[in-house]
């Protein structure tokens, strides 16, 4: 019940009757060639860097790619998001993850600590796992990008501050990018969302893309220095 409770809160008070644009409706842009030696971001997430419920080249990963090659930025997007994953399952894929790529990331970005939230986990496990994970990003010596979560309102006050404190001390701490709320576009926008009222549909993808476009290339020039 209480999780219900936290996925309803995250509309944030959305109200409106139109059902979400299915993912199916969208159509994707027409795809952009990417560079063989393009450097390569590993988006390291949970279901919204994964693509929930979303058809294939419609998830945020493909869809980032296909925004900075367009704006001249090469880059080859590999999905390492993985639906349902806390902070603790991630870190503990990340050395395999790492471990099993042709190439080595130019830039890794970290999407997680929703589920975390969600399942109103303790804040400092939460905090350790991302700190776990950006000091072994920090050991490979891969810039790494952090794109913050919120806690949802019904999770309290004491809760939420310690939460939502987590990404710009940990970015601080690592000298890592920051996406403050990766969700910041979408969220309670119907019209956007799935029915869930938390994944974003192929429409609210593109508005995530182009809040965050920026930061992505800025964090990837700043990682090629």
């Amino acid at each position: 019940m209480r999780q219900l409770v936290v996925l309803l809160a995250f509309a944030l008070g959305a109200c409106s009757a139109q059902p979400a644009p299915l993912a199916s409706e969208s159509a994707a842009a027409a795809s952009i060639p990417v560079l063989a030696n393009a450097p390569v971001i590993l988006a390291f997430g949970d279901s919204l860097y994964a693509g929930y419920q979303l058809d294939p080249g419609l998830g945020y990963p493909p869809r980032l790619e296909a925004a900075l090659n367009q704006a001249g930025v090469p880059a080859r997007l590999v999905n390492a998001g993985v639906s349902g994953d806390t902070t603790a399952a991630a870190r503990a894929r990340l050395a395999f993850t790492l471990d099993n790529q042709p190439v080595k990331p130019a830039l890794v970005m970290v999407g997680l600590g929703g589920n975390d939230m969600l399942r109103g986990l303790a804040v400092a496990e939460t905090r350790a796992n991302l700190d776990a994970i950006l000091t072994e990003l920090d050991r490979r010596q891969i810039p790494a990008m952090l794109t913050g979560m919120l806690a949802a309102p019904n999770m309290g006050a004491d809760y939420a501050k310690a939460f939502n404190g987590i990404y710009p001390d940990l970015a601080k701490k690592h000298h890592a990018a920051l996406v403050p709320f990766f969700l910041s576009a979408v969220i309670g926008r119907d019209a956007l969302m799935l029915e869930d009222r938390i994944h974003p549909n192929a429409q609210g993808i593109e508005k995530i893309v182009a809040a965050t476009q920026a930061e992505v290339a800025k964090a990837l020039k700043a990682a090629q220095r």
